[in-house]
């Protein structure tokens, strides 16, 4: 049964990967037909065609390497012009791209081609597929949080603890010589639900907290609902020591590195778990952060696979916040899904991993770089500054970009991508990243 639930988080992330690579897709298709361009190819995957079917002028088919995908937009580029043979490598690739762009333009639609849109109409086709990802992000991400919800403690008792243990020891058992925690004392059991402490009533257990920290040795009157009746206890929180956190849930640190402690009130009070549909805009608040996250990740990429390459071959843990490949995403899927935990919170935890994956789709085509979509983003911007520089000076307008001179580059970003695909598959598999524990 694990192996078979290990194997259905794997398919649930394939499932989920190649739907997403549609919709990024269908978020060039679209703007692309709708401004006329003509549009030789829809296509899921790279290398061997698997299947595929012609509909009017644009065939649609799956390809046996579910890494990507791509559309056939007639004139990417301006035609070539006549020219004798290429001399050496990178005018060999040049014109080598020249050729392939020619051949989309067919004869007769020589008017539908892409490079002829206005700079606006080029952007939006090339953005199409990164806001793409990001809306199916976004309505993930508002499913998990306000359909399902956030988990948070609740104001019911999940469990209590039977006794005091003494401060810093690994002892997780009670014994005879141990006093009762305070909560015991009481009389709490769990099932209660809190309904006020000193006479405050509480909806969430954080109010509960921050009342019970706040009274070391004193005593306060506690209602609680057990049952359907209603119980009245008295509670007197134990003095202890606790380590203080900033904002961001970092220890806060004196003047020689130690952790900054305080005195508070404790119980013993453990609180039941459970899921807080959260405002419908949450969704969205959770997209932005993480593609802060991402963005944050992506600019210290080479950082991180440097960090990746010498926990390959060393005893160096993988950074649980690095960079993975398709097959780490899928092996943590799979481990989640095989995991002993509620399914919700399984699935809540598959659905985080193809809202975030979705993300990273987001921003790294974003990336101002050939053959990235950011990267024909900034050719159309670049065309539109010329343009409009000329049209300022009283000067003829300039000729169209030709992207093609900057294949070289093209094909040195190429092979970084496919080095960096290499390195962090070979780390997902011999040194996979251990996000679970154990």
């Amino acid at each position: 049964m694990e192996i078979l639930l290990y194997l259905g988080g794997i398919l649930f992330m394939l499932v989920g990967l190649g739907v997403s690579i549609g919709l990024h897709e269908v978020g060039h298709l679209v703007p692309a037909k709708l401004f006329g361009v003509r549009v030789g190819q829809y296509m899921i995957g790279f290398g061997p065609r698997l299947w595929s079917k012609r509909f009017g002028e644009t065939e649609y088919g799956f390809k046996a390497l579910p890494l990507g995908g791509f559309i056939s937009m007639s004139g990417m580029y301006p035609p070539s012009t006549k020219s004798g043979p290429a001399k050496g490598l990178f005018a060999s690739l040049v014109q080598d791209a020249r050729t392939a762009n020619d051949e989309t333009i067919a004869e007769g639609a020589e008017e539908r081609v892409f490079y002829r849109l206005p700079v606006w109409k080029r952007i939006i086709v090339m953005l199409g597929g990164p806001l793409m990802n990001l809306l199916l992000a976004i309505v993930i991400f508002t499913i998990m949080a306000s359909g399902i919800g956030v988990q948070q403690a609740s104001t019911t008792v999940s469990a209590i603890s039977e006794c005091m243990l003494p401060a810093g020891t690994a002892q997780e058992e009670c014994t005879a010589d141990d006093p009762p925690s305070p909560a015991a004392e009481a009389g709490f059991e769990p099932g209660d639900v809190l309904v006020s402490l000193d006479g405050t009533p509480v909806d969430t257990f954080a109010q509960a907290s921050e009342i019970i920290q706040a009274s070391p040795g004193e005593t306060l009157d506690v209602v609680v609902d057990r049952g359907g009746e209603t119980v009245s206890l008295s509670l007197t929180p134990e003095e202890a020591e606790r380590g203080e956190v900033d904002a961001n849930g970092q220890p806060v640190l004196d003047e020689n590195g130690e952790q900054v402690t305080r005195s508070v009130g404790y119980a013993g009070i453990f609180s039941q778990l459970e899921y807080a549909p959260q405002p419908i805009g949450t969704g969205t608040e959770l997209a932005m952060q993480q593609a802060g996250a991402v963005t944050s990740l992506v600019i210290n990429l080479p950082a991180k696979l440097w960090d990746v390459g010498v926990s390959l071959f060393t005893d160096q843990e993988r950074d649980p916040n690095g960079p993975l490949s398709v097959v780490g995403v899928g092996r943590i899927a799979g481990e989640v899904a095989a995991a002993d935990a509620p399914v919700l919170n399984r699935l809540v935890v598959l659905m985080n991993l193809l809202a975030a994956l979705n993300i990273a789709l987001f921003v790294f085509n974003l990336v101002p770089l050939l053959p990235l979509d950011g990267g024909h983003i900034v050719v159309a911007l670049w065309d539109g500054l010329k343009r409009a520089w000329a049209k300022l000076t009283g000067r003829p307008a300039p000729k169209p970009v030709d992207a093609t001179r900057l294949v070289p580059l093209t094909v040195v970003v190429a092979v970084l991508l496919i080095g960096m695909g290499a390195l962090l598959l070979l780390a997902d598999i011999f040194k996979p990243m251990n996000i679970l524990g154990g």
